[in-house]
């Protein structure tokens, strides 16, 4: 079927799927989605397709007045798992649950994996790198939206000084200062890249790691997209929630989760927290750092 397939986002995600050519045209908004109503009532979509399923969503769909199509995000089962840790939630990837949404257009699953795509001036040569890098690296993403899912600094000094293989720290500005203090015990081991590329060039060099470690974060995703070998790391969140790193059935063993289980008060929320509720931070403090390393320096 012969279709044009819009994308509305916000506008800090535009360049993410701005090089995609299975996108005709990307919508974006600041704050308001009556800054880009007008600009989609021109459109004259056949169907929206709602894949946030929100309030800003609720109103698109309810002013362009086309048939619409809306992602079940199972909220009910997510808070019953976060306040009675009871789980009800369906073993299924939030990817294939995706694609029910679309299931009546006669959508199909390829079983490829993800895709992600790279402008060339995003693309980061290697002779860019420091020299002690150009020959083989471990992405280590070290940052994350909320702190409860973010490897605490110490466990991240202490999985670095036993990783063989020359480390990159990928994440924001925010996680900048961060990054120099962990880089700080290493020399040429360890190059900080946190805030000092795009979201699209931490792209190209996790595309270029032999392994990457990460949190339950967007970079684990990209990760998943390039088929890299993955240890995700989860604290106050769960892999339950159906968006571990997604990959091919033939790469699964690409895949390694770490978390910490069987822990009372965990997942404690379905997002994340600035600070630990219960002030301990067990999910992450107690983390197998043996069981990540292991992975990691395998075949090194």
């Amino acid at each position: 079927m012969d279709c044009e397939i819009h994308f509305l986002t916000k506008k800090a995600f535009v360049s993410i799927l701005e090089s995609n050519p299975n996108i005709y045209k990307v919508h974006s908004i600041e704050k308001d989605i009556n800054e880009v109503i007008p600009q989609l009532f021109k459109e004259d979509f056949d169907f929206v397709v709602d894949l946030h399923n929100n309030i800003r969503t609720y109103l698109v769909k309810k002013k362009l007045k086309k048939p619409s199509f809306t992602f079940n995000k199972l909220n009910i089962q997510k808070w019953i798992l976060v306040n009675f840790k009871r789980n009800f939630l369906p073993d299924i990837h939030i990817v294939d649950r995706y694609f029910k949404t679309v299931e009546s257009f006669g959508v199909k699953n390829d079983h490829t994996g993800l895709d992600f795509y790279i402008n060339d001036k995003d693309k980061i040569k290697k002779s860019k790198l420091p020299e002690s890098h150009r020959n083989g690296f471990v992405g280590f993403v070290i940052g994350g939206k909320h702190s409860t899912k973010i490897l605490p600094e110490e466990k991240l000094i202490s999985i670095c000084q036993k990783i063989k293989k020359p480390i990159i720290l990928l994440g924001g500005p925010e996680d900048f200062e961060k990054g120099e203090s962990i880089k700080k015990n290493f020399g040429d081991k360890v190059y900080n890249a946190c805030g000092k590329y795009s979201i699209n060039q931490s792209a190209s060099l996790i595309s270029q790691a032999e392994k990457v470690i990460t949190n339950d974060t967007g970079l684990m995703h990209i990760a998943a997209a390039f088929k890299k070998k993955i240890v995700s790391v989860w604290g106050n969140t769960v892999p339950a929630f159906g968006m571990y790193p997604y990959l091919p059935e033939t790469l699964k063993g690409n895949s390694l989760i770490v978390e910490v289980e069987n822990l009372s008060c965990r997942p404690c929320s379905k997002i994340g927290f600035k600070k630990c509720p219960k002030k301990h931070f067990n999910c992450m403090n107690l983390i197998d750092e043996e069981k990540i390393v292991g992975f990691v320096n395998e075949n090194f």
